[in-house]
């Protein structure tokens, strides 16, 4: 049952981070391109897609997948039960640093890429943006180095 556990865990890190992580990183740059000088005007661009519908998507992902990444701490909790290593301090860091990262998202980057597509934020936002998003990926990157390298791990991995 853990082998089980431990690849639903991994696969929904794969597929529910991963996909915020890239289309959050994106974002800031696209918006970068896309607000000043009235280049989102709404109209398809040559030689390119629409910047307003690009920011959108970018946008959308990252609320639909931030949701669905809530599957990887739930099955996360039951792989370390399993395995009996809820009370060690890898661990214990690793669930702090999600939490970290799950509120950067929901309280900083979600409520940022909102306030550009709604025209309520400048431009000049986007590179607060891009430090917040930063550090959601440097929060996640961290959790995976720990579940990784797990200190004090006697798999000798």
């Amino acid at each position: 049952m853990t082998k089980f556990l431990l690849c639903v865990h991994v696969i929904a890190a794969v597929l529910a981070i991963g996909p915020v992580a890239v289309a959050a990183s994106m974002f800031p740059p696209a918006a970068r391109r896309a607000l000043p000088a009235g280049a989102d005007d709404g109209q398809p661009h040559p030689g390119g897609p629409d910047p307003a519908a690009t920011l959108h998507l970018l946008h959308r992902i990252c609320r639909v997948y931030a949701v669905v990444g809530v599957v990887v701490p739930v099955f996360g909790f039951a792989t370390a039960s399993e395995m009996g290593v809820l009370g060690s301090p890898w661990l214990i860091v690793s669930i702090v640093l999600t939490t970290l990262a799950a509120l950067v998202l929901v309280a900083l980057v979600l409520p940022a890429q909102s306030a550009l597509l709604e025209g309520t934020a400048g431009a000049g936002r986007t590179a607060r943006l891009a430090m917040v998003t930063g550090l959601f990926n440097l929060l996640w990157a961290a959790v995976t180095v720990l579940m990784i390298v797990r200190p004090g791990s006697t798999t000798g991995a």
